[in-house]
């Protein structure tokens, strides 16, 4: 995928839908880093944080099927978009980044979430 391409998105209240609909059938990916996820998370997201990049790199390819639909997260989602840039180039057919990462969906969709 080019540089300049836009990167496939979506909302987190598109996402809230998402997840009550079909959360199974998803892929759910979260780049932030461990002391992050310990302070906000979504219940069903896999996370693999970017500074770990060489522990699953190699093997995300048989971890996830290239071709479901994965949405990544972030905290405001500048790595997810990063992370999904990655994935597209790498073979993944039906990524989309979450606008506003975990920040906004705890805004938006669900206050328990903490903020940081």
């Amino acid at each position: 995928m080019p540089q300049n391409l836009s990167i496939p998105q979506i909302t987190v209240t598109e996402l809230a839908e998402r997840l009550a609909q079909a959360k199974d059938e998803l892929q759910l990916i979260d780049v932030r880093e461990p002391h992050e996820v310990m302070i906000a998370y979504i219940k069903g997201f896999k996370v693999l944080s970017l500074s770990e990049f060489r522990r699953w790199s190699d093997t995300i390819a048989t971890d996830f099927n290239p071709h479901a639909e994965t949405f990544v997260i972030c905290h405001h989602g500048m790595r997810s978009a990063q992370m999904c840039r990655w994935l597209l180039n790498n073979g993944f057919t039906n990524v989309r980044n979450i606008i506003g990462g975990i920040d906004a969906y705890a805004l938006c969709v669900d206050p328990t979430i903490s903020h940081y």
